[in-house]
């Protein structure tokens, strides 16, 4: 009897732990991961017009708009800051969390099928959605520092300071939000399919509640609760602190933005990874 036993370039084995990332697995197939971060990064704008411009035309005129009608007919504060640059910095900080979560709660059923006819580590679908996003998020940023510039030269006072060096802190923040609260949604989607609806409207509804439109300071005592109870009221306060040097910067705040993160970041994780093993069954 042969007793010889093969050997196997690659081996599949259960997940025992549910809070195991496998980044050693996932380093192993991060040509993989680059290509779908080309993919969704490419894909969002093709066989459009006027292409990577896209990613120049939404914030500017997503930005017009809320200046128009929040900083103009409605008269909101912007705590001195000039109103286009108060809401550009809003929006680009807001954007990338939003498009993180969007990107990441429909893992499963999107990609429904390529999941069934071959193996690779799931977490690099999302993790590419994210990467795809933050350079998206760095256009945008891009975008805003140009306009920066521009009122500091025609004679803005704006005290940019020390809080500016959490800004990769804060990405982080943002991205890590967005992915665990994501991969959470894209779970439970396999069985719920209501929820991508309600991820849809609902980040929508979310932003309202976050300092994009209206500083923290100018918010009404009685609502600040509702605001501060949003974990990206934190993140997005010390964004404009940093550039601006106006509004509120908390070191509380910015933890329980930073607590609340690694708890969904851990929580979705073990969803995520326990759906895996058996949600062909179920999508």
């Amino acid at each position: 009897m042969d007793t010889s036993k093969e050997i196997y370039a690659h081996s599949i084995t259960p997940q025992d732990s549910l809070f195991d990332l496998r980044l050693a697995e996932i380093w192993r197939y991060r040509d993989l991961l680059m290509l779908f971060v080309r993919r969704d990064f490419v894909a969002k704008y093709k066989q459009t017009i006027l292409g990577p411009v896209w990613f120049f035309i939404q914030p500017i005129f997503q930005t017009a708009v809320l200046a128009i009608v929040f900083g103009g007919m409605a008269g909101l504060s912007t705590d001195g800051v000039p109103p286009l640059l108060f809401y550009l910095a809003g929006v680009t900080a807001w954007n990338y969390f939003s498009n993180c979560l969007r990107a990441t709660s429909n893992t499963f059923t999107a990609n429904a099928g390529l999941f069934g006819k071959v193996y690779f580590p799931r977490a690099v679908t999302p993790l590419s959605a994210v990467i795809s996003n933050l350079i998206q998020f760095g256009i945008g940023l891009f975008l805003f520092l140009l306009l920066y510039v521009f009122f500091v030269f025609t004679g803005s006072t704006l005290r940019a300071n020390s809080a500016l060096l959490l800004l990769p802190l804060l990405i982080l923040i943002m991205g890590f939000m967005g992915l665990g609260l994501g991969m959470l949604v894209s779970a439970m989607t396999t069985r719920y399919r209501d929820l991508q609806y309600l991820v849809e409207f609902g980040v929508q509804l979310l932003m309202y509640a976050t300092p994009v439109i209206i500083p923290l300071s100018a918010v009404p005592a009685k609502y600040q609760p509702i605001m501060l109870a949003n974990p990206m009221t934190g993140v997005i306060e010390t964004f404009k602190y940093g550039f601006f040097g106006t509004g509120t910067f908390s070191w509380m705040l910015l933890g329980y933005s930073t607590g609340f993160t690694l708890i969904a970041f851990l929580v979705g994780l073990a969803v995520f990874n326990k759906t895996e093993k058996n949600f062909m069954d179920t999508v």
